[in-house]
């Protein structure tokens, strides 16, 4: 396992949460990163924060989403970002955040979140109508997949998270 640098920004290229990680492996639904507790995070230049629970992302080959997959008691099991495909730079994969999410909680409840910062930042940050497209349709696409458990949201997951600890 290498270590690796995960970079969200947003449209225009400013610093969104960025962190490191340890790349796990690669199956059919794309790269696996292992986030062990204690990783630490930065919200653009803004103060550390350390996640207290493990997670593990999945960063798709050429899907509009990256998601994570929270250990328990995390209340949040899935929360995925609708976001450009990720592209991988040698050990840092980066990807431009679209503001929309896609959660399943614990409970079972599926949310979609952020719709009013997504309506904002298409104005604020002026984007092209083929990224509100994109960005529109993948979160259609998640929220049947997330909630039907299919694809990589089966479970998939569960193997790669136990190698994170």
């Amino acid at each position: 396992m290498s270590d690796v640098r995960v970079v969200f920004r947003k449209y225009g290229g400013a610093l969104h949460w960025n962190h490191g990680g340890r790349l796990l492996g690669e199956d059919q639904h794309g790269v696996w990163v292992g986030l062990p507790a204690g990783t630490v995070a930065r919200k653009g230049e803004g103060p550390a924060v350390t996640w207290d629970l493990a997670a593990v992302m999945l960063f798709p080959r050429d899907a509009w989403w990256t998601a994570s997959f929270n250990a328990v008691p995390h209340r949040c099991e899935v929360y995925v970002d609708v976001t450009t495909v990720p592209e991988w730079r040698g050990d840092e994969v980066t990807m431009l955040d679209l503001d929309l999410d896609v959660l399943r909680m614990r409970d079972g409840r599926l949310i979609l979140d952020d719709e009013d910062e997504f309506a904002e930042h298409q104005v604020k940050l002026g984007y092209p109508p083929e990224l509100v497209t994109g960005a529109e349709e993948t979160a259609r696409w998640l929220l049947e997949a997330v909630g039907e458990r299919q694809g990589p949201f089966d479970g998939a997951h569960a193997a790669w998270l136990a190698m994170v600890g």
